[in-house]
């Protein structure tokens, strides 16, 4: 995908599935808006990768771009696929792994 910064972004379109590609072994990463009250970052999992339990002390909100995960909340599993969306509380442990190769938007509220 072609590099558009926040500015640009506002005077075009871009396809959100594009915004990183896969890597082998990986995960990467791509912030898109950084802002004092919150950030938009897009991630692609290549398949088994996983970020380890953790908190954050806001809202976040994650959205399924392709592919599938499991994420825990807690003692809770949630298997979040293409299109789905799911609320991490702030302040509540929680994990993710790619059940299959993925993507996703996050979006972290700081408020």
């Amino acid at each position: 995908m072609e590099e558009l910064t926040v500015e640009e972004l506002t005077q075009k379109t871009a396809k959100l599935a594009d915004w990183a590609d896969y890597q082998k072994g990986s995960i990467v990463s791509r912030k898109i808006i950084q802002k004092e009250t919150g950030s938009v970052t897009f991630f692609a999992f290549d398949q088994g990768q996983e970020l380890s339990t953790h908190s954050a002390p806001y809202d976040a909100l994650v959205q399924v771009v392709d592919g599938e995960a499991e994420i825990r909340i807690n003692e809770t599993l949630h298997r979040v696929c293409t299109g789905q969306i799911l609320m991490l509380p702030a302040n509540r442990p929680h994990a993710l792994k790619a059940a299959t190769r993925f993507k996703m938007l996050l979006v972290m509220l700081r408020s």
